[in-house]
């Protein structure tokens, strides 16, 4: 989609608002849909195409990471003091902040930043006009060592291979038939040995408002916490293994280079956050092939109880309508998240840039979200006994 046409219109045509026409492009009406055009202009984001580089890179090996949550604000006062908004979409997961510029916040607004993301999940920035790709690099840099997909496309610019790029043309499949719901929910490259954590998305191009290509996000924090006692306590003692096997299988099957050899990396099931101190669900069912240690039937069980914790739990979600130059920041280390599709015929078009973490770890004495909130703020703990008797209708 080119853009600037579509952002002058600001609703759909069944609101029987009148749209401006762009003196470049005539617009049309298709029923149920918002307006589509043509356009034969240059692309402003054709340097961030997408392309699969024929290169080859060693594997991976653990480097020193320092979370600079910890050096935040523990009421985030140095970002939140210049916002003129600041919102959540629901208890568990996701805060939108307006009034900040991602591309000039000093490093203590930086630290808060990240403290923020770790408490909440993800936040949301509107319109991040200087927020480009330069800046967006330099932010995660701060954040971590910039992780290199070893599938995925990148800029068709060099020198940006740490940039992960996400296109979909107006003329691109609705591929949902190839997965099932649950499986598109997923964390970031769990395989690798240090997963990420800080992860930026900035969408550059994508469908009008009503036109589709939201992302939903999950909390593992609130996954984890709806858990019963001795099922926590259970998945404590285990390990799942993440592999990257399928991604680079269905790479090469499409003729093109993996960059580096796929791995297959054993993490605990459930781990801590070095900011929150919080516990936290860390499984998605993207990347998790296996439980160790138990026989496959009751491996097979458990991930598929835990894909419906994740995929279908509302209470866990936060769902995100992008428009041109909105900025997701997450943590990759206690969120799960989803693409949704059927945006045909608009292009879609992201770039994400994200860093390394630490080797994912469980400390024992680590509190859940529920019990920290509930000791500080007196916030009631769920229910979880599920053999009472109710009537519910809503």
């Amino acid at each position: 989609m080119a853009p600037g046409l579509i952002e002058q219109a600001s609703h759909t045509l069944s609101t029987g608002k009148s749209y401006p026409k762009s003196k470049n492009a005539p617009v049309k009406y298709m029923p149920g849909r918002t307006i589509v055009e043509s356009h034969n202009e240059t692309y402003e984001f054709e340097y961030l195409q997408p392309r699969f580089p024929d290169v080859h890179w060693p594997a991976l090996t653990e480097i020193p990471y320092y979370d600079k949550g910890l050096d935040g604000d523990p009421e985030f006062k140095n970002l939140l003091s210049s916002a003129t908004d600041v919102f959540d979409y629901n208890p568990k997961i996701g805060t939108e902040i307006h009034g900040l510029d991602l591309a000039n916040l000093t490093d203590a607004q930086k630290n808060d930043l990240a403290r923020l993301i770790a408490t909440r999940g993800v936040v949301f920035f509107r319109d991040q006009k200087n927020f480009d790709i330069n800046a967006q690099r330099e932010l995660g840099r701060y954040f971590g060592t910039l992780h290199k997909h070893a599938t995925t496309s990148t800029p068709k610019q060099e020198g940006l291979e740490d940039v992960h790029v996400v296109f979909a043309g107006e003329n691109s499949p609705d591929l949902r038939a190839l997965f099932t719901p649950s499986f598109l929910w997923h964390s970031d490259v769990t395989y690798e040995i240090q997963p990420p954590s800080y992860t930026s998305l900035k969408v550059l191009t994508g469908p009008p408002q009503g036109g589709g290509g939201d992302t939903l996000w999950s909390s593992q924090y609130a996954a984890y916490d709806q858990l019963s006692q001795p099922m926590q306590k259970y998945l404590e003692g285990l390990s799942a293994l993440h592999s990257a096997e399928m991604q680079a299988e269905g790479s090469r099957k499409l003729g093109r280079t993996v960059r580096r050899e796929p791995v297959v990396t054993e993490h605990p099931l459930v781990r801590t956050n070095p900011v929150t101190g919080w516990k936290s669900l860390f499984f998605n069912p993207g990347f998790v092939t296996k439980i160790v240690g138990v026989p496959k039937t009751e491996s097979d069980h458990i991930i598929s109880y835990l894909n419906e914790v994740v995929s279908t739990s509302p209470e866990l979600h936060v769902r995100f309508q992008w428009n041109k130059g909105d900025v997701a920041f997450w943590d990759n280390r206690v969120s799960n998240h989803s693409a949704s599709y059927g945006f045909a015929p608009h292009r879609r078009h992201a770039v994400r840039v994200c860093c390394q973490a630490e080797r994912p770890y469980l400390d024992p004495n680590s509190k859940s979200q529920e019990e920290d909130l509930h000791e500080r703020y007196g916030i009631p703990k769920a229910n979880k006994d599920g053999s009472g008797i109710v009537n519910y209708n809503d």
